[in-house]
């Protein structure tokens, strides 16, 4: 059943984009009826800005256009070399993964960040990021001084040199499987991707190509390995997607491609992260389709979804060993509206048996580009120690 779920998704996201969605509370939904989002959704004006890899260190990881194994392209150091990291917060046989929404670090964007310096964005979370074993975020601008700025209303353009200051703070992994990675078109894009990566960074979600877009970053903690993938179910335009020889993000619309990337991904990992840009901006409860797409993730391998683009907080669950935080929200972005300022950090505690715990641990944007956890004396959830 939950095979034909997800194909008749497929189907109904390609032939019904020009559709709105129906928010819906249930996941037992076989027929789809929220529409995509490839195009920005309508949303209240001026509340919130614009509408909104790392190579596996193996070679069994398998090409999800062709299904066929394929070995990684030489790359730099920084990505191929799987960097050892335990938790200060629990025994190291137990992995804390911490997932957070959109970050921008473009100054012109965020002036408070020329002024206070790209520290200032996450001074507020207490080095919470530094004392867990994995960060993951959507970086929500083109790390590059290349390109040409694009025809639209939104451009976001983040300073390289924010990069190292966001690695330092404890992010592992960003992803720029979103829809404003090409603001600056393919030139910027690689260039973005290289300067991420010469940050000690691991970058997901976009790419040179369609293979390296889908491909997972890969890290070794401790006696296990965590394969994070990225996808972008938002964007501008069908040439934004990487293809056989473009530069580009990878499809969040193409269910059938991310099920293959997981379960490859799934072959060669103990545990899997993905973190997936997708519909619909305002929502704050997950709709139909973004439902049916986490079960057949879930189903495919997935251990973790840390979604986002809503610019609005969603809640986190658990399903059958699995976490879903359906939206973080926004996290280091201007302070547009109280409810755009409510966010949090997904926590995810995994037990050497496998025994699964997680939370939000709330924050709030208490100025533009500063997100502070409101009880920063509670950085667990409720029940972690019983696993």
């Amino acid at each position: 059943m939950r095979e034909a779920s997800y194909r008749s998704a497929t189907f109904w996201v390609h032939t019904l984009a020009d559709r709105q969605p129906v928010t819906v509370l249930i996941i037992a939904a076989i027929t789809l009826t929220a529409g995509a989002c490839a195009v920005p959704a309508a949303r209240e004006t001026g509340s919130d800005g614009p509408s909104d890899a790392a190579v596996a260190t193996t070679s069994d990881w398998t090409d999800p256009t062709t299904s066929t194994a394929v070995s990684p392209p030489p790359t730099s150091d920084a990505d191929t070399t799987p960097t050892t990291l335990t938790s200060t917060t629990l025994p190291p046989q137990h992995l804390v993964i911490h997932g957070a929404g959109d970050v921008n670090v473009d100054p012109a964007y965020i002036p408070a960040l020329a002024s206070e310096g790209y520290g200032h964005a996450l001074s507020g979370l207490d080095g919470l990021f530094t004392t867990d074993d994995l960060t993951v975020v959507n970086l929500e601008c083109t790390p590059s001084n290349l390109g040409t700025r694009q025809d639209r209303p939104f451009n976001f353009r983040c300073d390289p040199t924010a990069l190292p200051s966001l690695a330092a703070d404890g992010v592992d992994v960003v992803s720029l499987g979103n829809n404003h990675s090409m603001d600056y078109g393919p030139d910027a894009l690689i260039d973005a991707v290289a300067n991420i990566r010469q940050s000690g960074m691991a970058v997901v979600g976009a790419g040179a190509n369609r293979t390296e877009a889908f491909r997972p970053a890969v890290f070794e903690r401790g006696r296990r390995t965590i394969a994070v993938l990225g996808f972008g179910g938002v964007y501008l335009a069908r040439h934004w997607l990487a293809t056989e020889d473009q530069p580009g993000i990878s499809d969040g619309l193409d269910l059938e491609a991310m099920v293959t990337a997981v379960e490859s991904a799934a072959s060669i990992a103990d545990v899997v992260v993905v973190t997936i840009h997708w519909c619909c901006e305002l929502e704050t409860v997950p709709n139909t389709r973004n439902r049916i797409y986490a079960d057949a993730l879930i189903e495919a391998g997935a251990t973790i979804i840390f979604g986002h683009h809503h610019h609005r907080l969603q809640a986190v669950e658990t399903f059958d060993g699995s976490v879903v935080a359906w939206g973080l929200g926004n996290f280091v972005w201007p302070r547009l509206s109280r409810a755009g300022s409510d966010t949090a950090i997904a926590r995810v505690v995994i037990a050497p048996d496998g025994q699964i715990v997680a939370c939000s641990l709330p924050a709030t944007i208490l100025s533009s580009g500063h997100p502070v956890l409101d009880d920063p004396s509670t950085t667990t959830c409720p029940d972690e120690a019983r696993v």
